[in-house]
């Protein structure tokens, strides 16, 4: 079984060369074109720089024809779209690169060359190159026609350019195309009608955006452009959006495809067989584990640390078979004293019973020591697994008595879990700061990406399988999740802002703050005339003639509300009419009321 388990790498080696799909590995050719020095307008920094990049970039990735040229006039622009037509004849993937100048004159796009003067909008038709131009370049291509422009740039000719005719339209940046031939792409920098940034550097956000996926091996040029465009959108702060036109079918179109010859002939290593076995005991971790896997290597660097494991599971059953008969003599002490036995009896009882405790202090030394060699052992074989994870270790010839954890290693275990905390950062797994201390924490990183990656690696120690499998991911695996009151902000989470007036929800918007309701205004403090300081069923009315409205007869001697008169003083009504409150006083509601009893007194100051 185990000879079998060793032939695996060698038979999917075997099925990935003759039972899968071949990778694609056809003629590849490719034209470069850069204009910057421009004759009648201002000249660009950045496109010769960027076509330098491209054309390298190419060249690395095996292309068999990287044709580079720059600053071209027009006839030379079509001399050489002629020579590369030539070349795409028996081609089976054929790109062109173009970076400087483009314009979009009644929906139909050119490039522009270095000596275009396009003092008028027909002078398009015979200064410029139309893009149809560059499509009839790459048409013979069998498997990939491919169109790069980075050409979206303000066009500089659109200010000063004569209208012949006023209703002709001249865009900005260029117009969407439709290809009309088959497993044709064309790439633009910028969305149609958008304009495309020449960068702050040495080149432009979307030629490094390029440079970094395009010839990634294996990966499918549709999935390429589409990490080209996370790039530029991230860089350029969501202003500027590459896009693809065109489409392809359902296989994967790689620009450079995955080298399946080299995983043909795997180079065998015995060392690694023998880490696997280790660490498999390891995890079982009893005596007969290590017996087995030292009966099937006996000798070597790992035999070692085997044996070494082993002396600490014996000094560990010495330590436990001490404490017991450390307990059992002095429990025959105890038990001789309680009885009353002879003298002699127990002190040889209590001689036992020192030299069982003295045996258990030993052992218990004897079972942290070995315990400490073992565990050093470990540190150091996974920091030599770390340093070189195929490599044979240093001291695999050493002998069983090499004192292993002497060896200085190569790295430490918290620099292995440093890296491994800052791979899972890379693919949106950790979000704490990778400071070598694998603690809860990390291990739930890890969990994470377990699940989001298909991987069963072991979270309880950063090992070198987790550094090696979470670097094989290429982009984020984890998803960004943000909490109340932030925002998704490409691969971190920004604070919501919201502006005067607004206040965040529960669904994380922004919305305007509702009015609060009016305070109700406190009572006046100075003392009112007794109708307005009375509720208002204790308020007779009093009628026109001066007499209570409602009420008669002996009733209308109950105290009234008093009423303002004339000028603004209170006045006092009883049976016999209505008189003014003296000057200096005022009324209070004393409450009674009846026949000859008025409810409301005069008090003066």
């Amino acid at each position: 079984m185990r000879n079998l388990l060793r032939l695996c790498p060698l038979l999917l080696a075997l099925a990935l060369l003759f039972g899968a799909e071949p990778a694609f590995a056809g003629k590849r050719v490719a034209l470069v074109l850069a204009n910057s020095a421009y004759q009648h307008a201002p000249s660009l920094t950045n496109p010769v720089n960027d076509g330098s990049v491209i054309a390298k970039t190419l060249k690395d990735a095996g292309f068999d024809i990287v044709d580079s040229r720059h600053d071209l006039s027009a006839l030379e622009t079509r001399r050489v779209l002629r020579d590369f037509a030539d070349a795409t004849r028996d081609a089976d993937i054929a790109v062109v690169y173009y970076a400087g100048h483009g314009i979009e004159v009644e929906g139909s796009n050119y490039l522009i060359p270095v000596d275009a003067r396009l003092e008028r909008d027909t002078d398009v038709y015979d200064e410029a190159l139309s893009l149809d131009r560059v499509l009839v370049a790459v048409e013979p291509a069998k498997q990939l026609r491919l169109v790069i422009l980075d050409a979206c740039r303000d066009n500089p000719f659109g200010k000063t350019m004569k209208r012949s005719v006023a209703s002709r339209g001249i865009g900005r940046g260029l117009a969407q195309v439709e290809p009309t031939s088959p497993n044709t792409l064309i790439a633009y920098s910028a969305k149609a009608g958008f304009t495309a940034q020449d960068g702050d550097g040495a080149n432009s956000p979307f030629t490094v955006a390029l440079s970094k996926h395009l010839t990634t091996p294996g990966l499918d040029v549709r999935r390429a452009f589409g990490f080209v465009r996370d790039d530029v959108l991230k860089s350029t702060g969501n202003k500027q959006e590459p896009f693809v036109y065109g489409s392809l079918g359902g296989d994967d179109v790689p620009l450079v495809p995955v080298k399946v010859a080299a995983a043909a002939s795997p180079v065998a290593n015995p060392q690694a067989d023998i880490r696997r076995d280790y660490e498999l005991a390891l995890q079982v971790g009893n005596r007969a584990a290590w017996d087995a896997f030292l009966a099937q290597h006996p000798d070597g660097f790992y035999s070692s640390l085997a044996k070494l494991q082993l002396e600490k599971i014996g000094a560990e059953q010495a330590h436990a078979a001490a404490i017991e008969k450390a307990k059992q003599a002095e429990a025959e002490r105890d038990r001789l004293a309680a009885v009353g036995a002879q003298k002699d009896a127990q002190i040889k009882a209590a001689a036992d019973a020192k030299a069982a405790e003295q045996a258990q202090l030993a052992a218990q030394k004897a079972k942290e020591q070995a315990q400490q060699q073992a565990v050093a052992a470990e540190q150091q074989r996974v920091n030599l697994a770390a340093a070189a994870p195929s490599a044979a270790p240093a001291s695999t010839a050493s002998p069983a008595g090499t004192n292993v954890a002497s060896l200085t290693p190569a790295t430490t275990p918290a620099d292995l879990s440093r890296s491994v905390q800052t791979e899972l950062g890379r693919v949106g797994c950790f979000s704490g700061q990778a400071d070598g201390n694998w603690n809860t924490s990390s291990q739930r990183s890890l969990s994470q990406f377990n699940r989001y990656a298909g991987t069963k690696l072991d979270v309880k120690v950063a090992s070198t399988d987790a550094l090696d499998t979470v670097k094989s991911k290429p982009s984020r695996v984890c998803p960004l999740v943000c909490e109340h009151g932030f925002k998704a902000d490409g691969d971190k989470c920004t604070r919501i802002v919201c502006g005067d007036g607004y206040a965040l929800n529960d669904d994380n918007e922004c919305e305007k703050k509702r009015a609060g309701k009016p305070t109700a205004s406190k009572p006046a403090t100075s003392r009112r005339d007794d109708s307005e300081d009375r509720p208002a069923r204790q308020r007779p009315q009093i009628g026109a003639a001066g007499g209570l409205g409602g009420l008669g007869g002996d009733a209308a001697g109950i105290a009234t509300g008093a009423r303002r008169a004339s000028g603004g003083g209170q006045v006092f009504c009883t049976n016999g009419g209505c008189r003014p409150v003296n000057r200096g006083c005022h009324l209070e509601y004393r409450g009674g009321g009846g026949p000859g009893n008025d409810a409301n007194a005069e008090v003066c100051n």
